[in-house]
């Protein structure tokens, strides 16, 4: 379970274009992983800068790495996004999680949700 700090860590270490899409990058070829060249190449970005990123990565929590021959692999750890999104809606809908199922739903199809679809205050009035 996040606290305050550890869901700041994850966000700020999200919150830069570069390191967002090396986790994109990672999740899509998860579980598998992927070698720092190729992350280079998948995010247009340069071996010098990605070193920075991926550490930033690591010490989130969001990346792991491991060698592999001459290689150093890096995975994507989809446990800290999901760890991220309950840290989130935890206290949704006073403390009632299981009433914003549609934003966790609509997460995952890419649809729009209402706002008063959630915590069920469509079904108030």
């Amino acid at each position: 379970m996040l606290n305050d700090d550890a869901a700041l860590a994850v966000l700020a270490a999200l919150a830069q274009e570069t390191r967002l899409r090396v986790v994109r990058a990672l999740l899509r070829s998860h579980p598998a992983g992927l070698a720092a060249g190729r992350i280079a190449k998948a995010v247009d970005g340069t071996p010098s800068t990605l070193s920075f990123h991926l550490a930033q990565l690591e010490q989130a929590g969001l990346v792991r790495s491991r060698r592999q021959a001459n290689s150093v692999i890096y995975t994507a750890v989809p446990e800290a996004l999901g760890g991220l999104m309950k840290y989130l809606l935890d206290e949704c809908c006073g403390g009632r999680a299981e009433l914003c199922a549609d934003i966790a739903r609509a997460a995952m199809s890419g649809e729009p949700v209402a706002a008063e679809t959630c915590c069920g205050t469509a079904n108030r009035g």
